[in-house]
Parts: structure tokens; C-alpha cells; sequence
């Protein structure tokens, strides 16, 4: 028997409605201790699945809401299990009284995930399901909701399951024909399986390229600014995100440390990183954040380099134009170019150069055009995209063991060497859908959630 959870599933500020949530086999009893029919009849005798008006009691049996009530009877239910939701006016005031009187009645507090954590233990979610689950509520671009949709819908599952399919088959035979010599069992030959294996192992690498661009989809582009002193970058920064985030001023070295905001270019999530400005300097403090700046540089996945377009290149621009030179993704913006223009694209060894205006916004239209083109994909975000790090680092994992299994076939080994590489890569493949995994993995990958979902 489940012992009944409670918790708020919706935000605990003032809204239209919020929602309380109970999963349990007794969740119905206990709601029916709290709220109290319009009709005089008991809440566990409600239609299912139906909303009934009714009154909500606090603990000391003060009636504190007139609100709805859903009972929904396992298995057909989020969680697998009996689950009763409260529809409320959106009061916070009014959904703790109500919590609080669902404690008191009996109900304990939901753990962080805990409902979801239910919906996996219970068969209704595989782990690729209930991890998109919340990478959908943390979704912050309409092409990441939409993957996690796609995954909380099955669409990873169904496309990890034939591969696990095929190796089952492989091994339940080699073990049937092992242990049932006596058995009229087709013999095993290792060999009828090798175009099934390198099928699996391609669908598997091509799951794993999807990685680079669903991290991107996920975090966003890590999109480094960098310059000398004085150039522009914090009001390139604080045009892109559309308000002063960074103070601007006509004194260099105003930003003495990366300063980081998200903001959507075109159709592409950036993480834009201001950096101190790149120069020799004897201030400690400063010189602190120019190697910040210069390690921001290194691990972004795009360098900006902005110069000031009215002045002519220093030595301090060439030095920072030589740290970008061996970068994969580069541009080059020249700014202010209301003051005036003395520097040409031609000056600068970029192969995509952009002259704009932070302060009036010209150019900018031409950036945004530019980071779509060079982050945009082709792949449908409908969940085929891989996302998740745990999941990439398993399937890598799947991936290796059967190019392993493939090698052992090729140089004639007996089929149990090959098969203990079938079989791990069996196991890696659990841990993506839940199959396998640990107890401590799984604790690890709900305690992301929020408490209430």
C-alpha cells in the first residue's frame, strides 16, 4: 500500500487557480476529510475523472474555498495510483491552509519529483519519459518544449526499444541453445546476427550526433564577448537582452568580471557572456577578470570579438584577434558605427565580419541572421533530439560495447566474447530507460524536480 503524498503542483503565487495534488490508495479518504460535496455525497463515490463542486476545509474546519475536486481512479491516472486534485482560487494563503489540513488528515508531504518518481515505479513512465518531464516545465524556447514533449510522449523510447529488442533476441538465443542442448532449438550462429548489430550501432551513433545541437537546444549557446576596454560589449550585451543589464560608461575597464544573460538572436538561445576587457594591466583585481575572460573565451561555443569601427586597430585588438583566430564559430562585430567608420571588414581576419551600432541597433538584424544560420538544424525537435547528459553518456556507452561486439565478430572470437559486449551494452541501454538503473541514479534524477510534479 502507497501511503498518500500531498503537495501544491502549481505555483505558490497569486493566480487564477492552484492546483493541491494527492496520489495514493487511500488519497480519496483523506481528501473526503477536507472537502465536503455540494451534493452531500462522499468524495470517494464522485464520477471519475469528472469535477465536482464542492467546499474546502482548513485544519480547525474552517470552510476557507468554494473550488472543484477530480477523483481519478488507479491505474488510469499520472502516478498509476488513486489520485484526487483540488481546483482552487489561486490564493496562496488558501492552498497552505488547505495542504496544511490535508497533513493533518492523514497525507504526508510530497518529496521533491515524487509524483513522477510514482508514474516511473509504476510502469506509467520509462525514465526517458519522466526525465523529459522536466525538461519541458524548465523549457525555455518553443524548439525545446517541443523535444521534451516529443519524449515525454515516447518518441526516445520508441526508438531505443527495437535496438534492445534485437539484442534480447540475440542473447535469449545463445543462452536457450547453451542451457536446452537437448531441446530442439535452431543452432546459433553469431554471424546471422552481424547485419542486425551494425544496423543497431549506426541507429545509435546517429542518436548520439543529435547531442551537440540538443545541448545547445537545452542550455543555449555559450556566446563569449570579448574585446579591449571601452569597445562596446556591455551595450552589445544590453541590446541583445533589451534592457541596461550591464552599466555602460565612457571609463575603461567599467566590466571587471563576466557578467552572464540569456537572450534569444532570431530563433537562437544565446548565453551571453560579457567579459572584461582584454588588456595588460597591473590592477590585480582587474587582471583577475581578464583571465576569466580569456577562459570564457575558450570553452564558448561562439566568440564575439567587438572592435571600436571609428578608431584605428591597436596592439591590444590584434593580440585578443589572434586568441579568437582558432576558434570553430567566430564573428567579428564593428561598432559604433555612428561615430564613423575607419575600420573596413577587410581589416580583420574573420571570416564573417558585421559592422553595427549597439547603441541604435543597426546590424543587429544581420547578427541574429548569422547566429541562426550557423546554430540552426534541420532535425525536427519532436524528441529525437538528445538532451540529456546521463542519457548521452549511457548510450555512448551502448554504442562503444557494441563496436566492441562487432570487432570480436570480425576477428572470428567465440560468441560469448562478443556476447559479454552485447550484454553490456544491454545494460547501458537500461540505465537510459530505467530498466537497469540504480537506486541512487534514480533518487539523483528526481531530486531536479519541483516538489508537486
Amino acid at each position: 500500500m502507497s501511503h498518500t503524498i500531498a503537495a501544491v503542483s502549481t505555483g505558490l503565487t497569486v493566480s487564477a487557480i492552484g492546483i493541491i495534488r494527492l496520489t495514493g490508495d487511500d488519497c480519496a479518504a483523506i481528501a473526503g476529510k477536507v472537502f465536503t460535496l455540494n451534493n452531500g455525497s462522499p468524495l470517494s463515490e464522485a464520477p471519475n475523472r469528472k469535477l465536482a463542486l464542492g467546499t474546502l476545509q482548513d485544519k480547525d474546519g474552517r470552510i476557507i474555498d468554494q473550488c472543484c475536486a477530480i477523483y481519478s481512479r488507479a491505474p488510469h491516472t499520472y502516478t498509476g495510483e488513486d489520485t484526487v486534485e483540488f481546483h482552487c482560487h489561486g490564493s496562496p494563503a488558501v492552498l497552505a491552509a488547505g495542504l496544511d489540513a490535508l497533513y493533518v488528515a492523514g497525507a504526508r508531504p510530497a518529496q521533491r519529483g515524487e509524483f513522477t518518481k510514482r508514474a516511473f515505479l509504476n510502469g506509467k513512465l520509462d525514465l526517458t519519459q519522466a526525465e523529459a518531464v522536466i525538461d519541458l516545465i524548465e523549457a525555455d524556447s518553443a524548439d525545446a518544449a517541443a523535444n521534451a514533449a516529443g519524449q515525454v510522449g515516447g518518441v526516445l523510447q520508441k526508438k531505443l526499444a527495437p535496438i534492445y529488442d534485437d539484442l534480447t533476441d540475440l542473447c535469449s538465443h545463445f543462452h536457450a541453445v547453451l542451457d536446452y542442448p537437448d531441446e530442439d532449438i535452431e543452432d546459433f550462429g553469431l554471424d546471422r546476427y552481424e547485419g542486425a548489430l551494425k544496423a543497431d550501432a549506426a541507429a545509435l551513433k546517429a542518436l548520439l550526433d543529435t547531442y551537440g545541437q540538443g545541448r545547445i537546444l537545452r542550455q543555449g549557446v555559450a556566446a563569449a564577448i570579448v574585446g579591449k576596454p571601452n569597445v562596446g560589449k556591455s551595450s552589445l550585451l544590453n541590446a541583445l537582452v533589451g534592457y541596461e543589464r550591464v552599466i555602460v560608461t565612457q571609463i575603461a575597464g567599467t566590466t571587471r568580471d563576466t557578467v552572464e544573460e540569456t537572450a534569444m538572436v532570431g530563433a537562437t538561445r544565446l548565453r551571453l557572456i560579457d567579459t572584461a576587457g582584454i588588456r595588460e594591466t597591473k590592477d590585480q583585481i582587474e587582471a583577475m577578470g581578464i583571465e576569466r575572460s580569456r577562459q570564457a573565451l575558450e570553452s564558448a561555443d561562439l566568440v564575439i570579438f567587438v572592435c571600436d569601427g571609428s578608431a584605428p586597430l591597436t596592439e591590444d585588438d590584434k593580440a585578443i584577434i589572434s586568441l579568437c583566430q582558432n576558434h570553430e564559430n567566430a564573428v567579428a562585430l564593428i561598432n559604433k558605427t555612428d561615430l564613423g567608420q575607419v575600420i573596413s571588414p577587410a581589416d580583420l581576419p574573420f571570416e564573417n565580419v558585421i559592422s553595427i551600432c549597439a547603441a541604435s541597433g543597426d546590424g543587429l538584424k544581420e547578427f541574429s541572421a548569422f547566429v541562426d544560420k550557423l546554430f540552426g538544424s534541420n532535425i525536427p525537435c519532436d524528441g529525437s533530439i538528445l538532451t540529456n547528459t546521463r542519457q548521452y553518456d549511457a548510450i555512448r556507452r551502448a554504442y562503444d560495447a557494441m563496436l566492441r561486439a562487432l570487432e570480436a565478430l570480425a576477428q572470428g572470437l567465440t560468441p560469448d566474447a562478443a556476447l559479454a559486449d552485447v550484454e553490456d551494452a544491454m545494460f547501458a541501454m537500461g540505465e537510459v530507460t530505467g530498466a537497469t538503473v540504480r537506486e541512487d541514479i534514480t533518487a539523483r534524477i528526481f531530486e531536479r524536480f519541483c516538489v508537486g510534479k
